[in-house]
């Protein structure tokens, strides 16, 4: 297993595995498989491309791109926001997500961030107890789901201000 940080090279891959987690999960994402299918060539090299407040990371195994995730800026000064978390169905229950989050929240805490946050769909069982398992936390808050308003999603936090292995 690697990961790496998505350069703007990789932004072929990054659109294919996109397009693979939103054909495999639509509930779990804020967008839908047709709407971002359709982006052209350019808003797929602005992603990769990131910015200083942004990454996005894949796992790979064997050179092949598995799975996802990035972080992404909050208004809230010193918060970041766990986004696009996504493994291959047949590469779960592996340690690639908590991986991938690991690798997130150092990316977090070398950028100042004291806190991340992810918004997961209430009936998302697995990706729920995976937070839970990492040391997320409920926040209490809870909002429609993006693309299926049917839906709720709530909000959880994971402190960046100590270690993991200090966490209760």
């Amino acid at each position: 297993m690697e990961i790496g940080q998505v350069q703007a090279d990789d932004w072929e891959e990054l659109r294919d595995l996109r397009l693979r987690a939103l054909a495999d999960a639509p509930d779990a994402f804020a967008s839908t498989l047709e709407r971002e299918a359709a982006f052209p060539a350019d808003v797929w090299r602005r992603r990769a491309r990131a910015g200083p407040a942004s990454a996005s990371f894949i796992v790979r195994e064997d050179g092949v791109g598995v799975g996802m995730t990035a972080v992404i800026a909050e208004p809230v000064p010193g918060r970041v926001q766990l986004a696009g978390m996504w493994v291959d169905p047949r590469h779960r229950r592996r340690g690639y997500a908590e991986a991938l989050i690991g690798q997130a929240v150092r990316w977090s805490r070398n950028h100042q961030a004291r806190e991340l946050i992810a918004w997961v769909a209430e009936n998302n069982t697995a990706a729920r107890r995976l937070y839970a398992h990492v040391g997320f936390q409920p926040a209490g808050a809870r909002q429609p789901h993006p693309s299926n308003p049917a839906v709720e999603e709530l909000l959880v936090r994971l402190p960046l201000d100590r270690p993991r292995s200090q966490k209760r």
